[in-house]
């Protein structure tokens, strides 16, 4: 079998096409099960996914405009600032207008936002630990190698 025929089993147009075979299967599969098991995880301590992410985003960042917290949590930019304006409202985040850009809202996370990122740390650590069980530091990494691959690749090519 010559490398054309190989690939084939991956390309979705092709007869010799295997579901599962298929890594954009495999993401799709692994997406809604980790969402899944966020969303109930994450209903214990009366936090949702889209927060969750916002509030992981912050603690990295810790401050970021709307549209850069949109743009890292791969959402909307009106749902994600519904979701802030909320999390404001909870005391979770602060808002401030921009120094430089008056048109800009910065946001940062409350002390009771990050007390809600312990709990949640808390609630969802076992789910890590076993989501990466039997994987080593190298193999995590080369996973994460490759999906910013085919990400570059389906990137170049929108448009």
């Amino acid at each position: 079998m010559n490398s054309k025929n190989k690939m084939d089993m991956y390309d979705p147009l092709s007869d010799s096409f295997k579901r599962s075979e298929f890594p954009f299967y495999w993401i799709a599969q692994l997406n809604a099960l980790y969402t899944q098991e966020m969303e109930r995880l994450l209903k214990r301590v009366d936090m949702d996914v889209p927060r969750w992410r916002i509030i992981m985003i912050l603690k990295e960042h810790s401050e970021l405009s709307m549209s850069e917290i949109a743009s890292h949590a791969v959402a909307k930019l009106p749902t994600t600032t519904k979701i802030v304006y909320r999390m404001r409202d909870e005391g979770l985040v602060n808002l401030i207008t921009s120094p430089d850009d008056g048109r800009v809202t910065l946001v940062s996370l409350t002390s009771k936002g990050l007390e809600s990122l312990e709990l949640i740390r808390d609630s969802v650590k076992n789910l890590f630990r076993n989501s990466f069980k039997g994987l080593s530091s190298a193999q995590i990494q080369r996973t994460n190698v490759l999906l910013a691959k085919l990400y570059d690749n389906l990137n170049s090519h929108t448009g």
